[in-house]
């Protein structure tokens, strides 16, 4: 697994950056967005990074806090390879995430890593 530090995005900066240069996506469990990384900004990490938004109207912050750890858990159970594209994605996961099978969750998350490497 990539180092934890530069996995996940953790600057208001480089959401905002992604957002501007993002193709959106919708999956049954998920919206998302997937920007290429700018060249200059590549050799901060060298695979994709992932940021998760999790909003207050999906629920309180114990509902909220079980969605962001489900969906952490389903990232980090990704093949490497899948996350090796200079790509940065932002999940923007829906309510249904709270009661699915996590093996489904997991599942989605691939098909949506793959679809955005395509990107």
């Amino acid at each position: 697994m990539p180092q934890a530090a530069n996995f996940w995005l953790r600057k208001h900066a480089d959401y905002q950056a992604a957002y501007l240069l993002a193709r959106k996506g919708r999956s049954p469990l998920m919206g998302w967005f997937c920007a290429r990384r700018p060249a200059e900004r590549r050799s901060l990490t060298a695979g994709m990074r992932i940021g998760l938004t999790v909003p207050k109207a999906l629920g309180g912050a114990v509902e909220r806090n079980r969605i962001k750890r489900r969906m952490r858990a389903a990232v980090r159970a990704q093949p490497l390879e899948l996350l090796a594209a200079p790509l940065d994605l932002i999940l923007h996961p829906r309510r249904t995430v709270l009661d699915c099978d996590f093996r489904k969750l997991v599942a989605e998350v691939e098909k949506v890593l793959r679809e955005a490497a395509r990107a």
